[in-house]
């Protein structure tokens, strides 16, 4: 059996690279402040985009100081079943459709259906 087992180090433990000639980028701290008066300090790569918001570790948003005004975009209304229903048929015609169904349900249970209406 122990002529059978992977020999080396262990899966995931340890990186075979070495730290010797890596150059880190260059940094930036940034500094963002909530309504609440929390101040955060996110260090950030020179090359990197600085967002605008943080969130904060009380659930707010934090502004980034000095940044420029966040833009908050116009939600779009979501679209539910019922509206996209709606769109494609009437209530008169959705009332007889159900009238149908409920007519056709009856009869496969073996009641007594009520007369189905005509308009």
């Amino acid at each position: 059996m122990a002529d059978r087992t992977l020999r080396g180090t262990r899966l995931g433990t340890f990186s075979m690279e070495s730290d010797a000639n890596v150059v880190p980028s260059e940094r930036r701290i940034t500094t963002y402040i909530c309504p609440q008066g929390h101040r955060i300090e996110l260090p950030f790569s020179i090359e990197a985009d600085i967002p605008p918001v943080w969130e904060c570790r009380c659930g707010n948003e934090a502004k980034l100081l000095d940044g420029p005004e966040v833009e908050h975009k116009e939600v779009k209304h979501v679209r539910t079943h019922w509206d996209m229903l709606l769109e494609r048929r009437s209530i008169p015609e959705l009332e007889e459709l159900l009238e149908e169904r409920l007519f056709l349900l009856r009869e496969s249970r073996g009641e007594k259906p009520k007369a189905k209406r005509s308009a």
